[in-house]
């Protein structure tokens, strides 16, 4: 006698929902990354790609469960669909995690928005209103972000700026040199890896021999920046805090470079 085992229907649309869910994913970040969809839109194809991949861990514990029970094939198709929806709920736990640590905010600054402001592209000056955290709201939660104010000159220290920007790999949108009286500034764009466009804004100010920097950081169109923006400022200013001080230990006397030597015919040594 032929005993026939079913494969479960169950793990087969398990596999089949996390295979659907994996491109979903991957489709609508792409094109939001390219700015082929606005922001919006892609919430609306993350928030589907979600339930598709929730529908197949869902399902794939149910066949799991069934297959243990009956007998039936089926368990690599379920294990299957069971990674698959798994691997695509990843994102939506870490920025949970981020939402219920970081208020909804997307505008972060160490000074007044006025003297930090942003470049408006095609696609930004509709932005919505940014999100700000109250004085002392921000310095509890990112107290790392406040102005700096160093034992540097002014072109020296934006001179550091510019390459930490540089190394940091942000698209520098605008740039304006220091000199007497006139505030150096950095405008970067930095795209995350959802395809979110944020901007930050570096302005250098002082003297020959110091200097004051102050930064801003904003989510473009984006509802929430899940902590992006204070964290961004907090790393820029410490990775500067070090160049500085490496700087002034290798050089005390940065701000006083030696004079020149002054040119013409060099008289031989007495005999």
């Amino acid at each position: 006698m032929r005993i026939l085992i079913r494969t479960s229907k169950s793990a087969i649309w398990a596999r089949r929902l996390g295979s659907v869910a994996v491109p979903l994913v991957v489709i609508s970040v792409l094109l939001h990354r390219f700015r082929l969809v606005g922001g919006e839109l892609f919430l609306a194809a993350a928030a589907l790609a979600g339930l598709v991949a929730l529908a197949a861990v869902l399902t794939a514990l149910g066949a799991l469960v069934r297959l243990w029970r009956t007998g039936d094939q089926g368990w690599s198709k379920a294990l299957q669909g069971l990674a698959l929806g798994l691997l695509c709920l990843l994102p939506f736990v870490y920025y949970g995690a981020l939402a219920m640590q970081y208020p909804p905010v997307t505008d972060i600054g160490t000074t007044d928005r006025g003297l930090l402001p942003l470049v408006f592209e095609p696609g930004t000056a509709a932005m919505p209103p940014p999100k700000m955290l109250s004085a002392a709201d921000q310095q509890v939660i990112f107290p790392n972000v406040a102005t700096r104010t160093y034992p540097l000159g002014q072109t020296l220290t934006f001179g550091l700026a510019r390459q930490q920007i540089e190394d940091y790999g942000w698209d520098i949108r605008f740039q304006r040199e220091p000199g007497e009286g006139i505030a150096g500034q950095i405008n970067a764009q930095i795209v995350t890896w959802a395809g979110w466009r944020e901007e930050a804004v570096v302005r250098v100010t002082g003297d020959r021999v110091s200097a004051t920097v102050d930064m801003r950081s904003v989510s473009l169109n984006a509802p929430h920046d899940f902590g992006s923006n204070g964290r961004r400022i907090e790393g820029f200013l410490r990775a500067l805090d070090e160049a500085v001080t490496a700087l002034l230990l290798e050089n005390p006397d940065a701000n006083n470079p030696a004079p020149a030597e002054p040119e013409g015919e060099v008289e031989p040594p007495p005999a």
